[in-house]
């Protein structure tokens, strides 16, 4: 079971798409997708119901899977939907508003100290039983360092390098020798929706499930450490309506603070008036952030307004809604993929 603010989603496809590489028969419930080994099962919640889930696993005896891979919801524990399984280990993303990873906040150990099980560690800030280090990143990819041993990813990011770290030691705590672990973690790619590149007329855009402000952060950190000077950074994102609006204003100020351009859209309006949603996150900016955003609730123009701006060499992030294919309005869910809207403008335009 993977459990946190972010992180999971990646870490349990990536789980799960290494141990199939490996060779085993494994399983994967998802926010995107579930799978009895390479069977795709459309995914309606991040941790289904307690019946739905105990079917999947069923399924997944029945064909033989020798391990699945989870995504635990915060909302799937209280509610009690795993009630009555037995993990046999669990991996703690980053679990705070304020991106604290697990191993690297200090309240860590404090979290785990009553528990039976045996607690293993990992990091990229200091010592742990699987340690990584960050020796280069580009956009397309990152040469890490676990363990002593160097290995280059796909991925990019520091908070892919946890990720990876997580999945690295998850893999070898599972009788996968290291050299084995290494090998799968360097051909891995990014799940549907997180940190995906769109490039076409000399720009790059990325589209990424960033909804929370600490995934914000973690993304757009992730470009300023790699981007050129002169590489100005068009930031497109929008807040989800019917839900937490204390981040809206904070999600605002974070994409301003590290983005030279700023859109404010929509993203899932559901059923409250976006520009009222648009309203809170504006309250985030400063006077000069506002001379650098613009207002485009219609996301469809908004990143469309993002590529005219955007010059030859500029970087464009969509940040938001990462692999949905609907944008929900007033109930109902209309089609809508950034990545798609992205390829139309950037290559078939």
């Amino acid at each position: 079971g993977v459990t946190g603010t972010n992180g999971k989603t990646t870490t349990v496809t990536l789980l799960h798409r290494l141990f199939r590489e490996y060779g085993c028969h494994a399983g994967l419930l998802s926010t995107i997708v579930n799978k009895v080994d390479d069977e795709a099962i459309p995914s309606t919640h991040t941790t289904p119901d307690a019946l739905e889930l105990n079917s999947l696993l069923s399924r997944m005896v029945q064909a033989g899977c020798q391990y699945a891979f989870i995504e635990v919801s915060s909302h799937s524990i209280v509610q009690n939907r795993i009630a009555g399984l037995t993990f046999a280990g669990g991996i703690f993303s980053n679990i705070t508003h304020d991106h604290l990873d697990y191993i690297d906040d200090r309240n860590g150990n404090v979290m785990v100290q009553n528990t039976r099980a045996h607690v293993h560690t990992y990091s990229l800030q200091r010592m742990a039983d699987y340690r990584c280090r960050v020796m280069e990143e580009s956009f397309q990819g990152t040469l890490l360092e676990i363990n002593g041993c160097p290995v280059s990813t796909r991925l990019v990011g520091r908070f892919n390098a946890y990720n990876l770290t997580a999945i690295y030691a998850a893999a070898v705590l599972c009788g996968m020798p290291h050299g084995d672990a290494l090998r799968l973690l360097s051909t891995l790619e990014a799940a549907e929706g997180r940190f995906q590149y769109v490039s076409g007329k000399g720009i790059t855009a990325i589209v990424d499930y960033a909804h929370t402000p600490d995934a914000l952060q973690n993304v757009l950190s992730a470009i300023n450490g790699m981007r050129r000077q002169g590489q100005t950074l068009i930031t497109v994102v929008g807040c989800g309506g019917d839900r937490d609006t204390t981040k809206r204003p904070e999600m605002a100020r974070i994409a301003a603070d590290l983005s030279d351009r700023l859109i404010l859209t929509s993203d899932n309006p559901r059923t409250e008036d976006p520009g009222r949603i648009l309203d809170d996150m504006e309250a985030g900016l400063t006077l000069e952030d506002k001379s650098r955003a613009v207002r485009i609730p219609d996301r469809r123009q908004a990143i469309r307004t993002a590529v005219l701006m955007a010059h030859e060499g500029d970087i464009i992030l969509v940040a938001g809604k990462g692999h949905e294919k609907y944008q929900d309005i007033q109930g109902v869910k209309h089609h809508f993929d950034d990545k798609e809207e992205l390829e139309n403008i950037l290559i078939k335009d």
